[in-house]
């Protein structure tokens, strides 16, 4: 069974990924540790909260830099979740202008309401736009439905959107490259569909 790290820097939501991730095939294995990090076949970076915040939790915790080692020098497969998604990004505004882990390159901005009844944060179920394909998507319909709690969104090049999602005026929902993914979703509070793509990225591992 694939060892799937799951990154603790005090902004997660753990156990929900963890058990979601052993209903998937995987093993879970909470850490806060560098050497966590580096003895496992794929990581999770979950999160909940401010990207300033986030930011300075991990570097608190010397994390950067092992994940950034392992994922862009020893190709290991990750996977960021909500917040986690955003921390991927070269740069985010929320909290004060802080850079982030820089996987893929782009910047985490707030939502911008398109109509006066729109509400931010964005809460509640909604649904993927399939923009080009993905492994992390394989069997997954267009059009599913997945959990969303966020006021972000990650802006970046064409070339790393994998799904974009209609509020505010649209916004990217999943990012990728090459091994790294992201999704602004709760794939663990998104019932069977999450499941199935928590289960691709253990396949992916």
């Amino acid at each position: 069974m694939k060892k799937i790290a799951i990154i603790d820097y005090s902004m997660c939501n753990l156990d929900s990924v963890s058990r979601a991730v052993d209903r998937c095939g995987g093993t879970p294995s909470i850490t806060s540790e560098a050497s966590g990090i580096r003895n496992a076949d794929g990581i999770i970076l979950p999160g909940v909260g401010a990207f300033a915040e986030a930011m300075t939790e991990l570097e608190s915790r010397d994390l950067i830099k092992p994940i950034k080692t392992q994922v862009l020098e020893r190709h290991v497969p990750f996977l960021g979740i909500c917040l986690g998604m955003q921390l991927m990004a070269t740069k985010g505004y929320e909290g004060g202008v802080t850079s982030g882990l820089d996987l893929i390159r782009g910047e985490v901005v707030r939502l911008v309401p398109d109509s006066p009844q729109t509400r931010i944060p964005h809460v509640g179920w909604n649904e993927i736009i399939k923009i080009k394909a993905s492994p992390l998507f394989q069997d997954v319909p267009d059009k599913a439905n997945f959990y969303f709690v966020h006021s972000y969104h990650f802006k970046c090049d064409n070339e790393y959107i994998i799904t974009t999602t209609q509020y505010c005026g649209g916004f990217v929902s999943t990012v990728g490259h090459e091994n790294c993914f992201g999704v602004q979703f709760h794939p663990e509070k998104s019932l069977k569909t999450g499941l199935l793509l928590l289960r691709n990225f253990i396949n992916i591992c």
